[in-house]
Order: structure tokens, then sequence, then C-alpha cells
């Protein structure tokens, strides 16, 4: 390899854009397996609250 060659290889970042992305993805599952009860909790409410206010309108 030679040396412009090594240049160009080191300063190319495109695989730094996946490994972001992989690295948030794992975060958020593991937000959401943590706060499942609580997510779970406040999308039945919000659930709830619109099926009875779509009632109200019919």
């Amino acid at each position: 390899m030679r040396q412009g060659e090594l240049r160009e290889f080191l300063a190319e970042e495109d695989g730094i854009g996946v490994i972001e992305v992989v690295l948030i993805l794992v975060v958020l599952v593991g937000l959401v397996i943590i706060f499942k009860k609580q997510i779970t909790t406040l999308l039945n409410g919000i659930f709830k609250e619109i099926e009875k206010q779509t009632k109200e309108v019919y």
C-alpha cells in the first residue's frame, strides 16, 4: 500500500456513521426494556383517553 492510499484509507469515515447508528439503536432498545412497564402504562392511559373522547364525538 502506498503512502497516499494509506492516508486516504485512514481519512475515510464512512463506517463511523454505521457504528453510531448501531449504538443509538442498542441504547434505545435498552431503554425500552428498562422502562417497559412505565411505557405500557403511559400508552394504555393515552389510548383510553382517546377512546373516551371519540365516544363523546359520536
